[in-house]
């Protein structure tokens, strides 16, 4: 049995299965923080990644955000050609990809183009996999033009190709005049396979309430109580990606209480801060509100060398 995430050290991350790692998640009881970082960006300071900043603020799970896999380079890291597995040396943490499953959609506003390294293909789907992600998240940036039906057709071309885990929602429209989530698109979701379901947190996007967060967890519970096994259970994620996660420590602990309440799994705090990431400050006060200052402060000064 593995232990809780709460208990993990860098050595057991190290030898997790991607289901062992979502096991552990599961266990955790809605206490663990994953921290969205920018890599294209200067770190916010010199000669440490945004990565390594947000572990020492207390992040379980580590997510890089406009990543080119063609040509991956991370801000602030030494120079290698395995930079995702030296980073993930550095952090003693699990380290995932956003991808971008856009369409040719209608959008609410002017569409941003992005490189092909960053979108969700088959071929960046691969080339995570040999990079040694951990886990790839199927969602889209701000204007980009990722819509619902695209990225579940991705998480079943994910499923047949990529081995770790795979996360799939939407943290804002990304340019689409659709629902970011309802009951049917969750289900959907969960029928094509995905490990964990992207949901935006409460009081982020305009018209998501406390109700509807709600009712996608039961959908969730429902699917988890009739789940052969750990393997196929789903897990929940909700996401700060609106820029908010720069707001005061108030906004941060109202959010996060009222997920964790509802019953997330894995609290997201976004990279809208300066640098491309969250204020470490923000990222401490998540952990500290959904799981105590005791954890906290363990997972904070916890060597990587354990």
């Amino acid at each position: 049995m593995v232990k809780r995430i709460l208990d993990c050290t860098a050595s057991d991350f190290a030898a997790l299965t991607p289901q062992e790692l979502k096991q552990a998640i599961y266990a955790g009881e809605g206490r663990t923080i994953l921290s969205e970082n920018i890599v294209t960006q200067p770190p916010l300071v010199e000669d440490v990644t945004n990565s390594e900043l947000a572990r020492s603020a207390g992040a379980d799970l580590i997510l890089l955000n406009a990543i080119d896999l063609n040509e991956p380079q991370i801000q602030g890291l030494p120079a290698t050609d395995q930079p995702l597995q030296l980073l993930k040396k550095l952090v003693g943490r699990p380290v995932g990809v956003n991808l971008e499953p856009v369409s040719a959609v209608q959008l609410m506003s002017a569409k941003k183009t992005i490189i092909s390294g960053r979108q969700a293909t088959q071929a960046t789907l691969q080339k995570a996999e040999q990079l040694g992600a951990d886990y790839v998240c199927l969602t889209g940036n701000p204007g980009t033009g990722v819509a619902n039906q695209q990225i579940l057709k991705t998480i079943q071309v994910a499923k047949q190709t990529f081995h770790g885990l795979i996360i799939a929602g939407k943290m804002h429209s990304s340019g689409v005049n659709e629902p970011i989530m309802t009951a049917t698109v969750a289900q959907q979701f969960i029928d094509g396979g995905v490990d964990i379901l992207l949901v935006p947190a409460v009081y982020t996007v305009p018209h998501w309430t406390e109700a509807d967060l709600s009712t996608v967890i039961r959908i969730v519970q429902k699917h988890n109580a009739q789940a052969n096994g750990s393997k196929n259970k789903v897990l929940t994620m909700a996401t700060i990606g609106t820029s908010q996660e720069s707001s005061t420590p108030a906004v941060i602990r109202q959010i996060a209480l009222a997920d964790k309440a509802l019953g997330v799994d894995i609290h997201h705090i976004g990279d809208g801060g300066f640098s491309g990431l969250a204020p470490y400050q923000n990222i401490d006060i998540l952990g500290n509100t959904v799981r105590g200052a005791r954890h906290q402060l363990r997972r904070r000064a916890q060597s990587i060398l354990r």
